[in-house]
């Protein structure tokens, strides 16, 4: 059964005692040298070889150069005064091909990392997955083949004997619906298949990879602090026809259910269970049903379903109503819904709630003549996105910590270099990192926040 969450005071901020302020990344988005010191190629590789496999035809060969510059972004994460910092380990970086040899030279990189961390006063959260799996495992079927499980619990052992002594806090996965719906029914990720079988057969594979990794983790690491990420949004008919609320009913079940429902709950929603059934064998729902310590959640707005028959699933994304309040950020934005989700959260899972990815995108942020990065906007949404957490606390909502995405303008998957979303501008070229105005007034929050 799944931990209760105890009952917890809140300061004159609003904030329970000890809550925690970070900032998240993930390795294929940053790190780069992908082809040095052993690394093996990902499904990410892959695509962003592929013509039309990413928006602008960018790839994460090089990125934020991270493998090589990570020094200088543990003293921006110190500048900003955060926490904790929240990334992810590099499969492929660990085990080239998936399974058999180890790569040392990856293995000794993440050691670098975390002990500079700790020694920077950072508490290190590591998250196993990331969405990099290694193209080794894709080539025997990847999240379709069942045996993917066990590939996946023999890497998780590799990181907890390795890393466990030092680092406490692990996410099996990080949004688990994303990678397994855009890469298996709709072709906006790798691996890029569009079939309702393999995409039934992935959301179970993974899940099951959940539960190993959960019970590894237990085992090998003392005193862990386990949980798993996921997207969460609320899904709305796409201008509140009826004809597209069983599209917005499906898509909230692939969404929002399919994988905390049977990971803390202990089964699947009604209609994917109805389609799930044949890939079930017995006992599988013990193994996916493990216990876990928080529940972290990625959340930036709603969702607008549309009935769309020409998808896998008969859904696709719709467009927000006309009029939409975009608080001059440039997005439709809707704080009141993330408060919601939060309350809501607690209340149907009763674990505590990590807030691990937040914050505002967008392709606006160039420096200006005196080399600043004023991003307004992101101040907007982060402002009014803290102040509905603020809110969630205050009716009832159990949360426990907030990490900004991202800490670095990044490579965002199908987008490529498109869209921004960092406290810290990078110029790609050159490397050279300009904190924005919004690392500035992060760091002022947590100070602040931290005073009171």
């Amino acid at each position: 059964m799944a931990k209760q969450p105890r009952t917890i005071s809140v300061g004159q901020q609003g904030l329970p005692p000890g809550f925690l302020w970070g900032v998240s990344t993930s390795a294929y988005q940053i790190e780069g040298a992908v082809a040095e010191d052993g690394r093996g190629p990902s499904i990410w590789d892959t695509r962003c070889k592929m013509k039309g496999g990413v928006g602008d035809g960018s790839t994460g060969d090089v990125s934020c150069d991270h493998y090589h510059r990570w020094p200088e972004d543990i003293r921006l994460m110190q500048d900003i005064g955060v926490d904790a910092y929240r990334f992810s380990l590099s499969w492929p970086r660990l085990l080239p091909t998936g399974k058999g040899p180890v790569n040392q030279k990856g293995l000794d990189f993440y050691d670098r990392l975390i002990d500079a961390l700790l020694e920077a006063g950072i508490t290190p959260w590591a998250t196993l997955y990331h969405w990099d799996l290694p193209q080794g495992l894709d080539d025997l079927g990847g999240w379709t083949n069942r045996d993917s499980a066990g590939w996946f619990a023999d890497y998780a052992v590799l990181a907890a004997r390795r890393y466990g002594d030092r680092v406490k806090h692990w996410a099996t996965f990080n949004e688990f619906s994303v990678f397994t719906l855009f890469g298996y029914a709709i072709d906006w990720a790798a691996p890029g298949v569009t079939d309702r079988i393999a995409h039934l057969k992935a959301i179970h594979h993974v899940n099951l990879a959940h539960g190993a990794a959960v019970d590894v983790l237990r085992a090998h690491v003392p005193e862990a602090s386990i949980g798993a990420i996921h997207n969460r949004q609320q899904v709305l008919p796409e201008g509140g026809k009826p004809e597209n609320q069983a599209a917005a009913s499906l898509l909230d079940e692939h969404w929002n259910l399919a994988f905390p429902d049977p990971q803390i709950l202990g089964h699947y929603p009604p209609q994917i269970a109805r389609a799930i059934e044949p890939y079930v064998q017995a006992g599988d729902m013990a193994r996916i049903c493990r216990p876990t310590d928080w529940f972290g959640l990625n959340h930036y707005g709603p969702i607008f379903a549309r009935n769309d028959p020409g998808k896998t699933w008969g859904f696709g994304w719709g467009d927000a109503p006309a009029g939409s309040p975009d608080h001059g950020i440039g997005w439709p934005i809707f704080p009141e819904m993330f408060r919601d989700e939060l309350i809501e959260l607690t209340r149907r899972y009763r674990l505590p709630v990590y807030i691990t990815e937040n914050g505002c995108g967008g392709d606006r942020d160039k420096p200006d003549a005196q080399g600043r990065v004023i991003d307004e906007h992101r101040i907007k949404y982060l402002e009014l996105y803290h102040q509905a957490m603020r809110d969630a606390l205050a009716g009832g909502a159990d949360v426990r910590g907030y990490f900004v995405w991202s800490l670095l303008d990044n490579f965002e998957w199908g987008a490529g270099y498109g869209q921004r979303f960092g406290l810290i501008y990078v110029d790609f070229p050159t490397q050279k990192r300009i904190p924005k105005a919004s690392a500035r007034w992060y760091a002022e929050l947590i100070r602040r926040m931290k005073s009171a």
